[in-house]
């Protein structure tokens, strides 16, 4: 298939290179250009316009921006210069409630809209992600090949109608903050223990049959044989703020979630205090989507 990506930053170029890799043609749409990706075969246009016409309809647009007034301009331009029958898919991490306005006001003119929830960092856009879309049916079924080559097997749902993408993304965020969370106030009792442990290899012995194996414990073990190491890194724990939406929904709806709210106000305990756990976290983060790492003074 022929299809655009908008916004050619880590997820979408890495998205790019891989749709590249199994026989797609790619059209980017970024204002700065690409040299790398226009080298890997892609076709980079920097105006929407450009981009508009290098597609074929029904023209297929996948947009990886941040998500409030970037997203919101993105979508606005594509609204402007698409057409009927074409489809817009956000594959960032929008508010729910603001898919489901997107898909109301785009269905206006005919223009389809998909929320697709991504999940599995740069790793999963370059090798095989996670998508959990939705959206209308017809749409999501004109663009479900591409959410298929894009995943890892039986790693492509539509979940559901407009707005339960981005909704069970949000959830599955809240989840996985939890889990770091815990990781990072494990690591912090190993750290504070009275045996001197090597901790990447007790990581990678926990990745052996254990009940905590996993992916995340794999980066862990990964993060604590880095060259950054936990000495370097300084307890700062970077987030875009979209997990409030959670416990705002959990709050309207009366839902108890104290391990999911913990671990958001984690993220803030962490900027007060200089903590393992929180040390933790920052790597952990930084290891499945290059979330920025804050170095100590004198260890670049």
């Amino acid at each position: 298939m022929r299809f655009g990506i908008c916004g050619l930053g880590r997820m979408g170029a890495s998205l790019t290179l891989q749709a590249m890799e199994k026989g797609h043609e790619v059209v980017g749409f970024e204002p700065k250009g690409s040299d790398e990706l226009e080298e890997a075969g892609a076709t980079v246009a920097q105006s929407v316009d450009t981009f508009t016409k290098q597609l074929e309809r029904p023209r297929i647009a996948f947009s990886y921006v941040p998500h409030g007034d970037p997203t919101e301009q993105v979508i606005g331009e594509l609204a402007n210069a698409f057409g009927e029958g074409d489809v817009i898919v956000d594959g960032g991490n929008s508010h729910w409630d603001e898919s489901i306005r997107r898909h109301a006001e785009l269905a206006e003119r005919g223009i389809r809209f998909l929320d697709a929830g991504t999940s599995g960092g740069i790793t999963g856009a370059r090798h095989g992600a996670c998508f959990m879309v939705g959206g209308d049916s017809d749409a999501y079924e004109l663009v479900e090949p591409l959410f298929n080559d894009l995943a890892v097997p039986e790693g492509a749902l539509h979940v559901g109608p407009p707005g339960s993408g981005h909704f069970v993304k949000n959830v599955h965020n809240m989840i996985e903050f939890g889990m770091v969370q815990a990781i990072g106030e494990g690591v912090e009792m190993l750290k504070r223990c009275d045996w001197d442990l090597d901790l990447a290899d007790l990581f990678h012995n926990w990745n052996h049959g254990s009940v905590v194996r996993g992916w995340l414990v794999e980066l862990m073990e990964k993060a604590l044989r880095s060259k950054h190491k936990m000495s370097g890194v300084q307890p700062y724990v970077e987030d875009t703020g979209e997990q409030r939406w959670g416990i705002e929904y959990a709050l309207q709806k009366d839902i108890p979630v104290p391990l999911l709210a913990q671990a958001v106000w984690g993220f803030y305990e962490s900027r007060d205090e200089s903590r393992p756990w929180a040390k933790t976290v920052a790597l952990l983060r930084h290891e499945y989507g290059k979330h920025p790492l804050k170095e100590e003074p004198g260890t670049a």
